[in-house]
């Protein structure tokens, strides 16, 4: 039975780990924006697709970048078709400032 994956910020790498027995299983990574974090790429490891571990990550670095009172700007497809999924997260959904409309 596999353990509930941990997730951390791991600010030097500028990446979101999602950790299943104690292994980075997935991972989001990020730049950082004046008051926004801008979600660039999701990767999760091929043998874990489909448990949920995608799903874990995203939700815990979007409670992460909500506790810290930024924005999100969902560059990368599968946040933003989570986001979708779960519209209690839409209000941190943010343009980036770096590229206009």
């Amino acid at each position: 039975e596999m353990s509930q994956p941990v997730v951390r910020d791991e600010p030097r790498e500028l990446r979101y780990e999602a950790l299943v027995d104690g292994r980075v299983a997935g991972i989001i990574r990020y730049r950082v924006e004046p008051g926004a974090v801008v979600v660039v790429h999701t990767e999760v490891d091929e043998e874990l697709e489909g448990t949920g571990v995608g799903s874990r990550l995203v939700r815990g670095a979007l409670e992460d970048i909500r506790s810290r009172g930024l924005g999100i700007v969902p560059v990368c497809p599968f946040v933003r078709s989570f986001i979708g999924r779960h519209p209690e997260y839409a209000d941190l959904v943010v343009t980036d400032p770096a590229t206009p409309d």
